[in-house]
């Protein structure tokens, strides 16, 4: 790829995406466009009759400190004491409510929605119309969860495509992730699910030195019920606000698959990162 800048030393990406949010959600709509076969995205059989959740990788640029020029950042919750798995960072979305999505839904194939805004929204309505009707409930659920966590306004939020589905066994759950663009916003109102929001420069996560191995242990009462012992994970650290936020688990998942397909980025291998260990908590898995 022409115009590539070495990064760290290691890795290359093309800076000229970074410093150009317009060229650079123009990269994002084309590589997502590729892959917007229905099946790809939407069917896995290893992950049929659970929960239904869509979630929204926000992508726009933020003052990551106060007084300091924004850039582009991925946008995440961190969760809140009060819901399950207190502490980590999440992309806003959950499960789709059937007695209200459907008719977001519906708003979402008028003119001048996120949806109908997106480039490949005629050719896929009309080529899979089975496939367009679950894409439009699965963007409505989103963006309606995203209002409901961080105030995140629709109108503001341009869609730049899906991301093939995630499935979580232990949480009986698919996931299906919605990549969208905040164009004007720079505030978010947590709700109480909320504990903060957190904006990582796009920069930091394409830096393979902010990579480690994070190693849970988990409590004897809490390995019986999930049938898990002491496992290792890939995340990313980032300092933030005189902490380390982890970012680990399926949003990790999610942001890896991003990077690889839009920058051919790819982390250094698990076992050579460094070790960051930790206790799951016990109340970790508790539900509302």
């Amino acid at each position: 790829m022409a115009g590539m800048a070495v990064l760290d030393g290691t890795h290359r990406l093309d800076a000229a995406l970074i410093d150009n949010p317009g060229l650079l959600q123009s990269h994002i709509l084309r590589v997502l466009g590729k892959h917007c076969d229905g099946n790809a995205l939407f069917q896995m059989d290893d992950c049929r009759g659970v929960a239904s959740s869509s979630v929204m990788l926000l992508l726009g640029r933020q003052a990551v400190r106060d007084g300091e020029t924004p850039e582009v950042c991925i946008i995440l919750n961190k969760r809140s004491s009060k819901v399950p798995q207190p502490g980590d960072l999440c992309c806003p979305g959950g499960t789709v409510e059937k007695s209200l999505d459907p008719y977001l839904a519906k708003l979402l194939w008028l003119p001048g929605s996120p949806l109908s805004r997106w480039p490949h929204w005629e050719h896929y309505r009309l080529e899979q119309p089975q496939h367009a009707r679950l894409m439009s409930l699965l963007l409505a659920a989103g963006l309606r969860e995203s209002w409901e966590e961080m105030r995140l306004n629709p109108f503001f939020t341009r869609f730049l495509g899906p991301l093939p589905a995630q499935c979580l066994l232990l949480f009986q759950r698919i996931i299906y992730p919605m990549v969208g663009w905040v164009s004007y916003q720079k505030k978010f109102i947590p709700s109480w699910e909320v504990e903060k929001v957190v904006a990582i420069p796009l920069r930091s996560l394409l830096n393979p030195f902010q990579y480690a191995r994070y190693r849970l242990y988990v409590p004897a009462s809490l390995e019986k019920k999930i049938h898990w012992d002491t496992k290792d994970f890939p995340c990313f650290l980032y300092p933030c606000q005189g902490q380390t936020e982890i970012l680990w688990g399926v949003t990790f998942r999610i942001v890896e698959y991003f990077l690889e397909q839009l920058f051919g980025f790819n982390m250094p291998p698990l076992k050579r990162l460094p070790l960051v260990p930790a206790v799951l908590d016990e109340n970790y898995m508790n539900r509302r």
